[in-house]
């Protein structure tokens, strides 16, 4: 298999009331294409920051992380920007849905950013990647007219819209009771091994845990197998 990210020796710190508190210690990792990898601990314990770092929005104070092969905190921020748009999704536990934009408009956001695509081959994407979670008919409601599994399948939608390498996933049921839970889950499991995406996923559930190939523990700001 080739490997598609590598973390090596990542070191994370924030400032509280002029005070330094320690996040990540050296965390480490690779991610190979294809492989789904869940990353577990306490709350606090950091994942969510690891991430952000890994997904190139929160640069570490050390350490270095590459993305096929390239440093990406060496690239510029613009390069970085385009690499995020086009080669990695997000799926975040709040859903951050545009409010004023039907479900349809925003599943093919990601879109937007390549004016190359014509504007009806965005809306055929969409409407495929809405049917494949099972919300075809929903893409004319606005989001606020939809559950919150319903908007969480819509967030999944959106983060694969431009079809990339790599789903970044931070507690994705997290605001969802067990059934609607199960659902999403069936769902990014199903379209990640499907197009063959890697998946990085964050929990603290270990059944959810058990679903992925492999299972990192953060513990005292590392990642141990």
């Amino acid at each position: 298999m080739t490997e598609l990210i590598r973390a090596d020796g990542i070191v994370r710190d924030y400032c509280v009331e002029k005070h330094v508190v320690p996040v990540l210690r050296g965390a480490s990792l690779s991610v190979d294409t294809g492989q789904t990898v869940a990353i577990v601990g306490k709350s606090g314990a950091g994942k969510s920051t690891l991430l952000h770092v890994l997904g190139g929005l929160d640069a570490p104070v050390s350490g270095s992380v590459s993305f096929k092969g390239r440093n990406f905190y060496k690239c510029g921020a613009r390069e970085r920007a385009r690499m995020r748009a086009k080669e990695i999704g997000f799926v975040f536990q709040s859903y951050h849905l545009l409010p004023e934009l039907n479900v349809l408009e925003n599943t093919v956001l990601p879109a937007m950013t390549d004016s190359r695509t014509p504007i009806a081959a965005m809306r055929e994407r969409g409407r495929a990647l809405l049917a494949h979670v099972g919300l075809e008919e929903r893409a004319l409601h606005r989001p606020m007219e939809l559950s919150g599994g319903e908007q969480q399948r819509v967030a999944l939608a959106r983060a694969l819209m431009n079809d990339p390498e790599l789903v970044l996933a931070d507690e994705p049921t997290g605001n969802l009771d067990d059934k609607t839970g199960e659902q999403v889950l069936s769902c990014v499991f199903s379209l990640v091994r499907e197009r063959k995406h890697s998946l990085v996923i964050v929990t603290h559930n270990e059944r959810l845990a058990s679903l992925c190939d492999r299972t990192l523990h953060l513990i005292d700001g590392a990642l141990q197998e």
